[in-house]
């Protein structure tokens, strides 16, 4: 079979590159900055290099990066798809560019620049533990959002991962787990420090990981509310006004009492819950709500509809009339 990889014209988009430029730089800062100077250690494909670099002086951070990413994602481009391979790779060009200037390049002009530990922190691990994962885990995060990784272990995990009996994630954190296992050992059998480093380097990978859905997900994460109760019409109707949006009715059964029912799914986020709690609570106190997580919305929001507030009003008011219309023939038709 030939090898062909996904790809559609158009799933390049020339946008996305700036804000991936924009990612790299600020993963470099994060790790070269905040992290490398106080020998913390990033996670994934970015902390083994780091500790290679650690073992390896005459090969420098950012030729680790390169070596070792490049072929995990040319490895997966059938897998991933062309445009998610570009997008990843360009990040991790950029990222390995920008370690390179403050490694390498900087500090030949400012031979001063990394005497004190970091140039931002100090000698301050926490700091440099807490910011230096922040920092790594928004760039990682955009990167996500403009369509790449800057981390090949996530496709490696892609690939092996059902094959050994594991979730991506479960992948991904046994992957760090023995990374950092590694490193420690490794640096106390050297003598170069002890497990502290490691542990904090764990704090840095939480920092990162709570950055990272931050970035990818927005700060209006969005939620999936499902709404059970016998004023569905007053409801739906309340909180399509409220927040702007079209909603979904659905017909249901009630298990145990055999009656049927009609159940509302909408989307909002998540500074919008207890508001729609209180429209629910007004019409129907015994209403059955159940409200999700969800990763990611396609299609119309309250960001992006094109109905002014007059317009959904008179659409929602001839809605009405119309339901009116309706029940008001089958009375008419029960009487008859």
């Amino acid at each position: 079979m030939a090898f062909r990889p996904r790809y559609e014209k158009g799933d390049l988009q020339p946008a996305n590159f700036a804000m991936l430029t924009v990612a790299g730089i600020i993963n470099a800062v994060g790790v070269t900055l905040f992290l490398a100077p106080v020998n913390l250690y990033d996670s994934g494909v970015s902390g083994l290099s780091m500790f290679l670099d650690m073992l390896v002086t005459a090969m420098p951070l950012w030729s680790w990066l390169l070596i070792i990413n490049f072929p995990i994602f040319i490895f997966g481009l059938n897998k991933q798809g062309v445009a998610f391979t570009a997008y990843s790779l360009y990040a991790i060009l950029i990222y390995s560019l920008s370690s390179m200037v403050f490694q390498n390049i900087i500090p030949v002009y400012f031979p001063q620049f990394f005497a004190n530990g970091s140039p931002v922190a100090g000698r301050e691990i926490l700091l440099c533990c807490v910011f230096g994962g922040m920092l790594s885990g928004i760039g990682s995060g955009m990167t996500i959002r403009y369509g790449g990784t800057l981390d090949g272990i996530e496709t490696l995990a892609v690939i092996f991962a059902k094959k050994l009996g594991l979730t991506v994630g479960n992948f991904v954190m046994i992957f760090n787990v023995l990374l950092y296992i590694t490193i420690g050992a490794t640096v106390a059998g050297m003598g170069t420090g002890d497990f502290a480093i490691p542990l904090f380097s764990i704090i840095a990978y939480y920092v990162n990981g709570k950055a990272v859905d931050f970035i990818s997900q927005g700060i209006d994460q969005a939620k999936g509310a499902i709404i059970i109760t016998m004023e569905y019409d007053k409801v739906a109707a309340a909180l399509s006004s409220e927040f702007g949006r079209g909603l979904t009715v659905i017909d249901a059964k009630g298990y145990y009492s055999q009656s049927d029912k009609k159940f509302i799914y909408c989307v909002v986020n998540r500074f919008q819950v207890a508001k729609l709690r209180n429209i629910v609570a007004k019409y129907d106190r015994h209403a059955f709500v159940t409200i999700n997580d969800i990763a990611d919305v396609f299609g119309t929001s309250v960001k992006n509809s094109r109905l002014t507030d007059a317009r959904r009003e008179e659409k929602l008011r001839k809605l009405r009339e119309s339901k009116k219309t309706a029940d008001d023939g089958e009375s008419d038709a029960e009487r008859t």
